[in-house]
């Protein structure tokens, strides 16, 4: 089971306290009182692992190590350790109690979640001219406690949608060293599986339903993964009994659920071609060029057809790296 929202409360770590002692060393007198050890602070960590959530469907309440009390005999006391959560890549952290939001967006990213409490200061700190003799201290500061709501939103060069059914998870297991779950079923799966393609990250969204705007099925959890995709794969399947109806109620989902989707560069696959004969596949991708001009025919058993998909997936890859270096 896919966790993609979940609500968690952190805590950074106390502050210790700062001590009151005085030098036992026989002809060094005087205040000797460490200070206290920092709190831990709370950090989170985009990592490539799109079930990192999990950890937390249990795990709600988060806390990092309180900073240790400070010693005599000038001795401050430890720093709390430092607590790392690791988040998907993707992960939008929002704060419930106060206005923001943070954006995890590449593998090994860290941000700061909560600051750990300062630690008081000994005596030792306190010591002057005038008082030779401090007996004041500090109590350690607390650390930072929030609740944030961590939402998942896929970040992916491609994302594959369409009915379920059309052939997606088939595709990403042809293209990629992915292991998706494939059956010959008209429901939709329960989560997203992603792909590599070299540098490109591939994402099969599971099968969209109409209605799934308004919340039918699982329909509002996936189209929101589909809202970050940068390039979108529509596949319909040859066995459609309308591809011109199957292709609208996508897009109008996506429309229902924001319109900008729709500007989302897009190219159109009819899938299961083998399925076909010759002549009621050419009446087919008519059709389906009404829809989009550089719709194609894929099938996995036609070699060509899949050197036509690489052949896209190779030149959104070059514009992704020449983006890259230019920035």
């Amino acid at each position: 089971m896919l966790i993609d929202n979940v609500i968690i409360s952190i805590e950074a770590g106390n502050g210790g306290k700062g001590a009151v002692a005085f030098n036992t060393n026989v002809m060094s007198l005087g205040p000797a009182g460490g200070s206290g050890g920092r709190g831990g602070n709370v950090y989170a960590e985009g990592v490539s692992d799109l079930g990192a959530l999990n950890t937390f469907r249990f795990e709600k309440k988060i806390k990092a190590e309180n900073g240790m009390d400070g010693r005599s005999q000038f001795r401050d006391g430890h720093d709390g350790k430092d607590l790392i959560i690791k988040v998907p890549v993707g992960t939008l952290v929002h704060n419930l109690q106060k206005e923001g939001e943070l954006t995890i967006e590449h593998i090994g990213e860290r941000v700061l979640l909560a600051q750990g409490g300062k630690g008081g200061k000994g005596n030792f700190q306190f010591r002057s001219s005038r008082n030779t003799t401090p007996k004041q201290f500090q109590p350690g500061l607390p650390g930072e406690q929030w609740q944030l709501r961590l939402e998942l939103k896929l970040i992916a060069d491609v994302g594959f949608v369409g009915l379920p059914n059309a052939g997606k998870s088939s595709m990403l297991n042809c293209l990629t060293n992915a292991k998706s779950k494939v059956a010959n079923y008209p429901f939709t799966t329960l989560e997203p599986n992603l792909g590599v393609y070299y540098e490109l990250i591939l994402a099969d969204i599971p099968g969209l339903i109409e209605g799934s705007s308004e919340g039918r099925g699982l329909g509002i959890k996936f189209l929101r993964h589909i809202e970050r995709t940068k390039t979108l794969f529509h596949f319909i399947s040859a066995e459609s009994e309308n591809v011109k109806k199957d292709y609208k109620t996508i897009q109008k989902e996506l429309e229902n659920y924001n319109p900008e989707l729709l500007e989302k560069p897009e190219y159109l696959f009819l899938t299961k071609t083998d399925l076909l004969d010759e002549a009621t596949l050419k009446k087919q991708m008519k059709v389906m060029k009404t829809l989009n001009a550089n719709a194609s025919s894929l099938s996995l058993q036609d070699e060509e057809s899949i050197k036509n998909i690489q052949k896209i997936l190779n030149k959104i890859k070059d514009k992704k790296i020449k983006n890259h270096l230019n920035n």
